[in-house]
């Protein structure tokens, strides 16, 4: 998921995502979180919207509350990161994002491209491989990152794509499905994916790590499909904390509470003060099926209210995510 151009007053929104995970270790490590400045905080603050979901929908909660904060337009698994990331290209665009698919005995998991130390000379390999057969089914593609690629054409139309944040770690199985409302798109994707892995599976690139005992680039996950409406202006991003990303992909909830620990201390402590000194304050905590959004400070809330109120458990809250 990119992270649109902030302004100044995007630091009075905070959005936080991998908030909290369904993860049973995850959920336990909850109850112990010490999170002061985010309990006081949310003592200060009104809830508002939640944008309600469950574990399978293809956006993630954290990127339907970007979208609907930034008024990006798109229905589930078809939000337009990649061409919102190049406004001036016209038509549907994709990211494609290198990655390496473990085969298990009855799943296959995605590892992504930030586990696999991909070089850029790697990326350029596999991408010229590649482009043939895109260019058969009228696609362009341009290196974005080491293990991103951009991708433009009318094939990416229609196309409902599970979001790299959902997949990666994880059984792909349940994201593969064909869409009812456009089965010809994901074909087409199914078939672009199956004819890279066998493309992929020969080329030097992968002989060169297997023999230096690296994972294999063996495919590509492709999402922030879809086009964007043109004119369409959008508010100022919120601020974006991604402390809590990489531990929770990788399921180190050790490390996901440190992270948790230092959000607390750092963005979280600078919009209390912000609400304390009574600017308006936004603030959107997203798990793995609910994002949840507070606003304030509540009007009228003094300060001998507040030290009677206390602050808000956090755990429940998190829990609820």
């Amino acid at each position: 998921m990119p992270t649109p151009p902030s302004s100044p007053e995007s630091a009075l929104h905070l959005l936080v995502p991998f908030a909290a995970a369904s993860d049973p270790a995850c959920q336990e490590r909850m109850t112990g979180l010490a999170l002061p400045n985010l309990g006081s905080l949310l003592a200060l603050l009104q809830a508002g919207e939640t944008l309600a979901g469950d574990d399978y929908s293809f956006s993630t909660p954290h990127e339907r509350a970007l979208a609907r904060a930034i008024g990006l337009e798109g229905e589930d698994g078809r939000l337009p990161w990649a061409a919102l990331a190049h406004p001036d290209i016209p038509g549907p665009q994709a990211w494609f994002h290198l990655c390496h698919f473990q085969v298990g005995m009855d799943q296959v998991q995605l590892v992504p491209a930030n586990q696999l130390d991909i070089q850029p000379d790697e990326s350029a390999a596999l991408m010229q491989a590649i482009e043939p057969l895109c260019r058969e089914d009228g696609l362009t593609l341009t290196m974005d990152t080491p293990g991103r690629w951009h991708a433009q054409g009318p094939a990416l139309a229609g196309l409902r794509c599970a979001s790299l944040d959902r997949v990666a770690g994880r059984s792909v199985d349940g994201w593969m499905a064909t869409s009812p409302t456009d089965p010809q798109a994901e074909r087409w994707l199914r078939r672009l994916q199956n004819e890279a892995q066998m493309l992929f599976y020969t080329h030097p690139v992968n002989d060169a790590r297997e023999a230096r005992r690296a994972l294999t680039l063996n495919g590509f996950w492709a999402d922030g499909a879809g086009a964007m409406n043109p004119g369409n202006p959008h508010p100022a991003a919120p601020q974006v904390a991604d402390h809590l990303r990489q531990p929770a992909l990788s399921a180190d909830w050790s490390s996901w509470s440190q992270a948790w620990t230092e959000l607390d201390a750092g963005p979280m402590a600078r919009l209390l003060d912000a609400a304390r000194a009574r600017h308006p304050v936004t603030l959107t905590l997203c798990g793995e099926r609910h994002a949840r959004t507070w606003h304030g400070p509540v009007a009228g809330l003094g300060g001998l209210w507040r030290r009677l109120r206390g602050p808000s458990p956090v755990a429940p809250i998190l829990q609820s995510l």
